[in-house]
C-alpha cells in the first residue's frame, strides 16, 4: 500500500512539473510572439492562468503531505510527548474540519461553474475551479490518516519531530 501511495505522490509532482512546463512555454512564446512579430495567441494566456490554478493547489496537496507547509512550531517544541501528540491530533482535526468545508464549498460552486464556460478556449470552468474537489479531499484524507496513526499510537518518533520542526530541514539562524 505504501508503494502506491509514494507512486500517487510522485505522479502529483511529475503533474506539477508537467503544468509549470506548459505555463513556462505558454507565457514565454506568448512574449517573444509579441515583443517580436506584434501578434500573440490568446489560448495560452487563459490555459497558463489555469495551469497556474491547477498547479498552485496540487502543489498544496504535495506540500501537506510532505508537513513542508509553513508552522509555528515554538510553543509545541516545549510540549512533552504527550502534548505534540495532542497538539498532532487536535491540528489534525481542525484540518479535516477546514477541508471538508472546502471540498463542500467546491462541490456547490461545481454546478454553477459546469454551466459557465471560458471566453476563449470554451472550455467549462468546472475543468478550473473542480480542482477545489481534488485538494479538499485529499488533504482530508491525508488529516484522517495522520489522525488514525496518533490515536492507535502508530506515529514514530520521526513524524513527530517533523510535525514540530525539529527535523533538521529547517537552518536555524543565529
Amino acid at each position: 500500500m505504501q508503494g502506491v501511495t509514494n507512486l500517487f505522490y510522485k505522479f502529483l509532482g511529475l503533474v506539477m512539473v508537467l503544468l509549470l512546463a506548459a505555463m513556462v512555454f505558454m507565457v514565454f512564446g506568448n512574449v517573444m510572439l509579441r515583443y517580436g512579430f506584434n501578434s500573440g495567441i490568446l489560448v495560452s494566456e487563459e490555459l497558463s492562468r489555469y495551469c497556474f490554478v491547477w498547479l498552485t493547489f496540487v502543489g498544496a496537496v504535495l506540500t501537506f503531505h510532505e508537513q513542508s507547509h509553513m508552522g509555528i512550531e515554538s510553543l509545541v517544541q516545549r510540549l512533552s510527548r504527550r502534548g505534540r501528540l495532542i497538539c498532532m491530533a487536535l491540528s489534525n482535526i481542525v484540518v479535516m474540519g477546514c477541508s471538508a468545508i472546502f471540498f463542500w464549498g467546491a462541490q456547490m460552486q461545481f454546478d454553477i461553474n459546469a454551466t459557465m464556460f471560458a471566453p476563449v478556449t470554451g472550455l467549462s470552468l468546472a475543468w478550473v475551479y473542480g480542482i477545489g474537489l481534488f485538494t479538499g479531499a485529499a488533504c482530508f484524507v491525508i488529516s484522517a490518516l495522520r489522525l488514525i496513526q496518533v490515536l492507535t499510537g502508530k506515529i514514530s518518533d520521526e513524524e513527530i519531530a517533523r510535525f514540530v520542526g525539529e527535523d533538521g530541514q529547517i537552518a536555524e539562524v543565529v
